[in-house]
């Protein structure tokens, strides 16, 4: 006999779950801190997030260009903690 579990195709189970801004913000900051200290959480800001970007503050051409260099990275950092692929890119303002 089978289960119920073994005609319920596993594919067509997925979340759709709605993340907020407060919430990627949140991680983000968190993840900077983490990553840069304190001086990167004071000098690279989340502005606002909108389709799938998250559009940042950066003071000076040092953390310009370092965020640069790690965006993908930072990126799968804030997707493997929201557990989806939320953000795809991040926005550099100064």
């Amino acid at each position: 006999m089978k289960t119920l579990g073994s005609f319920i195709n596993k594919k067509t189970l997925t979340k759709n779950i709605t993340v907020d801004q407060q919430t990627i913000f949140y991680i983000f900051q968190r993840i900077i801190k983490e990553e840069y200290g304190r001086q990167g959480a004071e000098n690279i800001t989340p502005l606002y997030f909108r389709e799938k970007k998250i559009f940042i503050r950066v003071s000076g051409q040092t953390w310009t260009g370092e965020i640069l260099l790690r965006r993908a990275l930072i990126v799968a950092m804030v997707n493997k903690e929201l557990g989806g692929e939320e953000v795809i890119d991040l926005a550099m303002m100064q």
